[in-house]
C-alpha cells in the first residue's frame, strides 16, 4: 500500500510515525513547505519522493492513499482532489471548517468509492476504551447526563496564525479541541442523536494578548484574534438524556491541561479525568455503584491507548477490506460531529437553541 503525507507539524509526524512501523505499508511522498523539517523527515524515512505543495504531490501519482494533516482550510480541497484521482484519505480533525465543506468532502469519497476517515484519536485512549466496554455492558444503568470537556489555562495555539482566523480554522476550541471531546463522548454514550445544542462562545483573554505560553508559541501574532477562547454547550439527546460539553484555550484554571468525562445513569456514575500537559497516558477511571445497597464503588483497569497508531492502522485496514467495507468509511461520523458544532457556533451567535 503506496501512502503519501501532507504536512510536517506535530500530526503529520504521528502519521508517519505510524505508516512506518506497519507491514505491507511504503511512505512514497511527503509534501510540506518547511524545506529544512521537509528533508530530515525524507531522510528519516527514505521517502522517495517530497514536494513543496500537495498539488505537486497529486500530480506526480504513485499513490493508493494519503494523510492529509495540514491547516483545516485546506482539509476540503486536498481530500477532494485525492479521492476524485480515486485515492483513500485520512484526513486530521475537525473534518473541514464547517458541514458545508464537510457534505462536499462526504459526497466525493461516495462518487468515488473511497474510503474517508478522520483522526479522533482520543476515542482510542485506553481509559476511554475502558469506560466505553463498562457503559456497553450495563454498568452505569442508562446514561441520563453527561459532561466532557478539554481545557486549558494558557493554550492558544500559535496566536496570530490560521488557528485564530475564523476563515482559516473555522472557530476556536470549540472546533479544535471541543470536537474531540464531542467525539468521545457520544462515542461513549453510543452514538445518540443531538436533537438540539444550546451554547455561548467567549473571547477575553485572546483579544488582549493573553492565553499562551511557549509551548504554544502564542504571541507570534500576523492576524488578529477573531475566535473564541472558551465555549460551552448544552446538547439534548434523543430519548432525553443530556450532555455538556466545554472547551477552552485559556481561562484562570489549574495550570495544567484537563480532558474528562463525567456520566450519570440510572445503576451507577462513572469519572474519567485525565490532567496533565502532555496529556497521562492513563487518566484517573472511577466507577460509582451499588450493590444490595451498599457502596460498589471501584477502580476499573486500564492500559495505555494507542491514538495515531490505532487510527492509522483502523484507516489501512478500511481500505485493505475492499469494497464492501470502504461504504462504512465515508467521513459521514465525522460529518455529524461538524453539523452539531455549526449548530453550536449558530446558537451562541443568535442567543437561542437551535434544533438540528
Amino acid at each position: 500500500m503506496r501512502v503519501g503525507v501532507v504536512g510536517i507539524g506535530w500530526a503529520g509526524q504521528q502519521h508517519l510515525a505510524a505508516y512506518s512501523r506497519m507491514d505491507g505499508v511504503r511512505i512514497v511522498s511527503l509534501a510540506g513547505m518547511e524545506k529544512d523539517l521537509r528533508d530530515s523527515l525524507q531522510a528519516e524515512y527514505s521517502i522517495p519522493s517530497a514536494f513543496d505543495g500537495w498539488e505537486e504531490m497529486l500530480q506526480h501519482g504513485g499513490l493508493d492513499a494519503i494523510s492529509v494533516a495540514v491547516p483545516t482550510f485546506l482539509h476540503a480541497p486536498i481530500s477532494i482532489a485525492a479521492l476524485e484521482q480515486g485515492l483513500h484519505v485520512l484526513s486530521e480533525k475537525p473534518l473541514a471548517r464547517n458541514a458545508v465543506e464537510g457534505r462536499a468532502m462526504v459526497d466525493a469519497a461516495r462518487k468515488a468509492g473511497r474510503v474517508l476517515d478522520v483522526a479522533f484519536n482520543h476515542r482510542r485512549r485506553g481509559d476511554i476504551q475502558a469506560l466505553k466496554q463498562i457503559i456497553d455492558d450495563g454498568g452505569v444503568g442508562r446514561p441520563y447526563y453527561a459532561k466532557a470537556s478539554w481545557l486549558r489555562r494558557a493554550g492558544i495555539p500559535m496566536m496570530g496564525s490560521w488557528f485564530t482566523n475564523p476563515e482559516l480554522a473555522g472557530g476556536g476550541p470549540l472546533a479544535d479541541i471541543g470536537v474531540h471531546a464531542l467525539d468521545y463522548a457520544l462515542h461513549l454514550l453510543g452514538e445518540p442523536k443531538v436533537v438540539a445544542v444550546s451554547a455561548t462562545t467567549h473571547s477575553e483573554l485572546g483579544p488582549r494578548g493573553r492565553g499562551g505560553n511557549n509551548r504554544y508559541s502564542a504571541m507570534a501574532a500576523s492576524h488578529p484574534f477573531e475566535v473564541e477562547d472558551f465555549a460551552s454547550a448544552f446538547l439534548r439527546l434523543e430519548g432525553g438524556a443530556t450532555l455538556l460539553l466545554e472547551a477552552g484555550w485559556a481561562s484562570y484554571r489549574e495550570v495544567e491541561d484537563l480532558l474528562d468525562f463525567t456520566v450519570y445513569g440510572t445503576d451507577g456514575g462513572a469519572e474519567l479525568k485525565v490532567q496533565g500537559a502532555p496529556m497521562a497516558a492513563v487518566g484517573e477511571l472511577k466507577v460509582f455503584t451499588d450493590k444490595d445497597g451498599e457502596n460498589a464503588d471501584y477502580v476499573p483497569p486500564a492500559v495505555p491507548g494507542r491514538a495515531h497508531q490505532a487510527v492509522v492502522e483502523d484507516f489501512v485496514a478500511a481500505v485493505r477490506g475492499g469494497a464492501e467495507v470502504w461504504g462504512r468509511h465515508d467521513g459521514s461520523l465525522a460529518l455529524s460531529r461538524a453539523h452539531i458544532i455549526d449548530a453550536c457556533y449558530q446558537s451562541a451567535q443568535e442567543q437561542k437553541e437551535v434544533r438540528l
